[in-house]
């Protein structure tokens, strides 16, 4: 966070007072002395966006991949070593997401081919995604401060279990995911909560990781719908209260008791 000497107006009044802002930085990550992705992004917690970004991207199946990883924080670059990886022979498209910060996603022809469904169990009752929210909401400092970042986390369904914030709402959603990694984390047992509006491009990164429930406080998206129902993911849209739209998967949410 910075601090700025702003002028703040309100109506004929003027007034000269500080303000905090979020930081942002170019965050370039180099696969083998090859310039992979540069991230738009906040600049911490940059260990856990490098992992969640490779996992929901489909270049790598686990933290243990990552055989080395040196973050410079003069240049804002880190340095990856996958030996598995052959980065001549990637067959990943670039995109550039509708995510704030010119967000970007690799992705395979393939994952639009074949849209293969999250096989879970998981359930979860209404109450408990109303306690969940409630807590998601109370734990977003850099948000409280400035007004200039996005949440994510992951939750057991009871518990949240990893809390990420970044100027994106995809990054922030590679950094709970990053760190899940390391954690362990059995996706297919959590529910992810995001802070932002629920696209197309979120629901790839969670059907990378098996992940069958992602809940907002905001709107999904047509094609996040679409492909939600294709993939039998759980999609929950403006989770405010007691009150939440399920646009798919409604089977894995009971009644409030």
């Amino acid at each position: 966070m910075e601090t700025f000497t702003i002028t703040k107006i309100k109506g004929n009044d003027r007034e000269i007072t500080e303000d905090v802002v979020a930081q942002e930085i170019p965050f370039t990550v180099i696969l083998r002395n090859k310039e992979l992705v540069t991230l738009l992004c906040s600049p911490f917690d940059l260990e856990d966006l490098v992992r969640g970004f490779l996992f929901t991207s489909g270049l790598i199946k686990g933290a243990a991949e990552i055989k080395n990883m040196m973050i410079d924080r003069e240049r804002w670059s880190c340095y990856v070593d996958m030996p598995k990886v052959e980065t001549e022979k990637l067959i990943f498209k670039r995109l550039y997401t509708s995510g704030c910060g010119r967000g970007t996603l690799f992705y395979s022809v393939l994952d639009i081919m074949y849209k293969s469904k999250v096989i879970s169990d998981f359930k979860i009752k209404t109450g408990s995604i109303a306690d969940l929210m409630n807590d998601f909401q109370k734990r977003s400092e850099v948000y409280l401060k400035t007004g200039g970042t996005h949440s994510a986390a992951l939750s057991d369904g009871k518990d949240i279990l990893v809390f990420r914030e970044d100027i994106g709402r995809h990054n922030a959603i590679d950094k709970a995911v990053g760190r899940a990694l390391m954690n362990n984390c059995d996706f297919k047992n959590t529910l992810l909560i995001t802070s932002g509006r629920i696209s197309s491009e979120v629901l790839f990164k969670v059907r990378k990781g098996g992940i069958p429930m992602v809940v907002s406080k905001s709107a999904p998206t047509n094609q996040a719908v679409k492909l939600a129902r294709e993939m039998d993911i759980t999609v929950i849209g403006f989770a405010r209260g007691t009150r939440m739209n399920v646009y798919s998967g409604e089977k894995r949410v009971n009644g409030k008791e």
